[in-house]
């Protein structure tokens, strides 16, 4: 298995990949160890983007299972990609052109509970959000 965890720069998705990685047992590795050249101050020069392919190929190969973390965007095409039909279909749910299923009816449905719902943001890390769900229960009554 391998995932990439991806997102704008500062977002969180080195921390995410590496904290998924661990409780997985398997390999981590952040994008920007091979799109930056070791500098310091960090993050000043690049490195040819044949040069940072090259090397993620190698260690991903050698890895197998891993999470990679970051932005692989103009460089990383090779690394694999999803079928365009899946994301076609799972586009469906914002768009509301699925039958069973879509943002606006979950949406609705959400807004007749009269019991507490929590949104969690995709864009929170994975503690976050866990520690947000047990603070959540812990707060509700009967707990």
């Amino acid at each position: 298995m391998r995932a990439l965890i991806t997102g704008a720069s500062g977002s969180g998705t080195s921390t995410l990949a590496r904290s998924v990685a661990g409780r997985l047992r398997i390999a981590a590795f952040d994008a920007d160890d091979y799109f930056w050249l070791p500098t310091s101050p960090p993050f000043v020069s690049k490195r040819e983007p044949q040069e940072r392919l090259a090397m993620i190929l190698r260690d991903l190969g050698a890895a197998g299972n891993c999470v990679l973390g970051g932005s692989i965007v103009d460089w990383g095409a090779q690394l694999g990609c999803a079928d365009p039909a899946f994301l076609d279909w799972a586009a469906q749910y914002d768009e509301g052109r699925l039958e069973g299923r879509s943002r606006a009816k979950h949406e609705r449905w959400l807004a007749a509970r009269r019991c507490p719902v929590l949104r969690i943001d995709g864009a929170v890390a994975l503690e976050d959000s866990s520690a947000r769900v047990l603070s959540t229960l812990a707060g509700l009554p009967g707990s």
